[in-house]
């Protein structure tokens, strides 16, 4: 099984944006963390991070035909980028949208995702477990 983590805008500042509300780990880190978990589940994993908005786009589509899901984190373009819901809804790969922080609880703008819509589960608040939890349930919806 393979599949594909992306990582949108400001995630490669973790580590320095924002302790308090996105932890201490940076990028690298938790890549790192999603590798041995991925090496649990026998499954090989890819990660990409962009600031860009259409290199995003360009990543999801080429996905097409070579993941069998995407975990992606997509930054402040949840709120915003119907481009990549669309990117998203073309491709027909199991998608999961994750988030360190929970966007629920944080200011009235960030409680929109117009990409959660074309995923099949949205995980937030769990810091690095969020992807974690996000592999094991891609994985297990390839069991039943």
């Amino acid at each position: 099984m393979q599949i594909q983590v992306i990582n949108g805008p400001n995630l490669n500042m973790l580590g320095i944006r924002e302790p308090d509300i996105y932890g201490t780990l940076t990028l690298n880190e938790i890549n790192e963390l999603i590798a041995l978990k991925g090496e649990e589940l026998n499954i090989t994993l890819d990660f990409y991070q962009s600031n860009h908005e259409g290199n995003i786009i360009d990543k999801v589509h080429d996905c097409y035909g070579k993941k069998d899901g995407i975990v992606i984190n997509p930054g402040a373009f949840t709120h915003y980028s119907i481009a990549i819901r669309d990117a998203i809804s073309a491709v027909g790969i199991p998608t999961v949208e994750v988030h360190l922080s929970d966007i629920n609880s944080r200011e009235d703008f960030r409680k929109k995702s117009v990409i959660k819509g074309v995923c099949i589960k949205q995980i937030c608040g769990k810091g690095v477990y969020s992807y974690i939890e996000a592999l094991e349930f891609i994985v297990n919806m390839f069991k039943k």
